[in-house]
């Protein structure tokens, strides 16, 4: 994501914190709602329409600004060292997915068996580490970004792949909402492009959601996995059939 889009971003985060809305925006703006979609979505603003929303949203331009510098300084993945100390411990690994997942300190020492000094000591480990930051009244303060992604074929991927993944695959998929979808057909270099952007959004807006629900009392959220894979791939019993197979 390059720098005019992440700034775009932060202003669509702003505008949720906010409760508001593209109609709201274009009702601001004298524009269109669809009109307000598209300038969203295809990035293209001048200073001016920016100015005009954060005007809406009871902010200078440069508390906008000062917002992307923020989560420029924020982490995207961890270094390797990191994530192996994660795994020597898979406590402090649990209380690292709490934490990321928008828990509160009462919300793990109620759930988890920690004492109030333990879930410090695990806090204290991942401040040590970078990954968040412990405040006053043991307010969790995250210091990665919300498009925070594990390491490609890290030690952490390696443990969802191999102790994980069939865990989670194992279900008929059956209840309400759950959803198992698999599509498989030939696509071109271009669209195969786009299904990744989608596919990135999608994730983005995961996060969104995830930092959306951190607002409501934790008996009113459940822990949810979502798998996106795609790769170029034909099943071998297709490939054996090939004349030139």
């Amino acid at each position: 994501m390059d720098n005019t889009q992440a700034a775009i971003q932060m202003l669509k985060r702003a505008l949720k914190l906010n409760g508001l809305t593209y109609a709201d925006v274009a009702r601001h703006l004298g524009l269109s709602e669809a009109s307000v979609k598209k300038m969203f979505s295809s990035c293209h603003f001048t200073l001016r329409r920016i100015d005009q929303i954060c005007q809406l949203l009871d902010m200078d331009f440069i508390d906008l600004v000062r917002m992307f510098d923020e989560s420029r300084q924020q982490i995207s993945t961890l270094t390797l060292a990191q994530e192996r100390e994660l795994m020597r411990d898979k406590r402090l690994f649990l209380v690292a997915v709490c934490a990321r997942n928008h828990w509160t300190f009462d919300d793990i020492i109620t759930e988890f068996r920690f004492t109030a000094a333990e879930l410090i000591h695990y806090l204290n480990k991942l401040e040590k580490l970078q990954l968040l930051e412990l405040h006053p009244n043991n307010r969790i303060r995250l210091r990665i970004a919300e498009d925070f992604r594990w390491l490609p074929h890290g030690p952490i991927e390696a443990f969802f792949e191999q102790r994980l993944l069939g865990e989670f695959l194992d279900a008929d998929f059956e209840e309400n909402y759950d959803m198992r979808l698999y599509l498989h057909g030939p696509l071109t270099l271009a669209a195969r492009e786009t299904l990744t952007r989608r596919m990135n959004v999608l994730a983005h807006e995961f996060a969104e959601l995830m930092k959306e629900s951190a607002a409501s009392p934790l008996s009113e959220r459940n822990n949810v996995g979502l798998l996106l894979a795609t790769r170029e791939w034909e099943a071998e019993f297709i490939t054996l059939q090939r004349r030139n197979g």
